[in-house]
């Protein structure tokens, strides 16, 4: 019975992201679970989404215009403030959700030490038109996996659910800083305290199009990373972990690979130089002898 059911928020933060929208709305109206809010959240869209929206009738369809234009994840604080669930579900514009998704996922909280459940999931190349695949092909972690978080970063944000105890319990919730990498903040600062659990299964659908925010802003992504991974460092729960040595090896990474696809050899080469001898050192000189038409064919 929906009366005994948890409510759930879905936080649904859009600017003009009509295109896809009709689809990401369906997915959560087709929701076998029942007892959930959307709060959508306007970041001043210019497109028909708020017409889109409105046009539901579906009173658990909450509409906000912000009153300003903001990066995402002050955006997605503002959300977050006008949600009233128990737990809180994050769908952005142009994903959608398998019709089980809540109900599979709403049970692991049954666990009082759970504060974050995800599931896998299925990442659809829409440029290259491919067939959907499975996002993580090995097994989830699960419990306190913070090391394996850092070493690679395993919750797709369309899957993730946050207790709304453990998130109040943060010293701030989303970091508004952020415009890309805010969910890994926030997915780590909650580790650092709470178990994760997930449902192994795909139980959403990313779509991968060529304009999606991560892409978009590629570089951005990288030094915001960059910029989080320096003021971690006095963290020593987090500094201390193998899985941090890791992503910083990473970031260097990532930065030789921006600097190829933008045909700054030198650059790249000196990142190359200043990584240790492993697999991010040979990924990156693979990435510089490939012909500079192979990133542009890949993105």
């Amino acid at each position: 019975m929906q009366s005994n059911q948890p409510l759930v928020s879905i936080l649904m933060n859009c600017y003009n992201g009509e295109k896809y929208l009709r689809e990401a709305l369906d997915s959560v109206l087709m929701q076998t679970y029942q007892n959930w809010e959307v709060i959508f959240w306007d970041n001043q869209s210019t497109d028909g989404s708020a017409d889109i929206l409105k046009s539901y009738d579906d009173p658990r369809l909450r509409y906000f215009s912000a009153p300003k234009h903001t990066l995402l994840y002050e955006a997605r604080n503002y959300a977050i403030e006008k949600s009233r669930g128990e737990f809180v579900a994050f769908l952005d514009v142009d994903d959608w959700w398998l019709p089980e998704k809540l109900e599979k996922q709403v049970p692991l909280f049954d666990n009082p030490e759970v504060g974050i459940v995800c599931s896998n999931y299925w990442l659809v190349n829409e440029r290259k038109r491919l067939p959907p695949r499975k996002m993580m092909r090995q097994s989830i972690p699960t419990g306190s996996p913070l090391n394996e978080l850092l070493k690679h970063y395993f919750v797709g944000l369309l899957t993730l659910m946050v207790r709304r105890t453990a998130f109040e319990q943060l010293e701030y919730g989303c970091d508004p800083r952020y415009h890309v990498i805010g969910d890994f903040d926030l997915v780590i600062r909650l580790s650092v305290r709470w178990k994760l659990d997930c449902i192994q299964e795909p139980l959403a659908y990313c779509r991968w199009h060529g304009d999606n925010e991560s892409t978009r802003h590629r570089e951005r992504s990288i030094k915001e990373m960059e910029a989080w991974a320096s003021e971690m460092i006095k963290h020593t729960r987090i500094s201390h972990l193998e899985g941090f040595q890791t992503l910083l090896q990473s970031i260097r990474y990532d930065y030789g690979r921006l600097y190829v696809m933008q045909s700054k050899r030198y650059e790249a080469f000196r990142e190359w130089w200043s990584l240790p001898w492993g697999k991010f050192k040979v990924k990156l000189l693979a990435d510089i002898l490939l012909p500079a038409r192979w990133f542009r064919e890949t993105g």
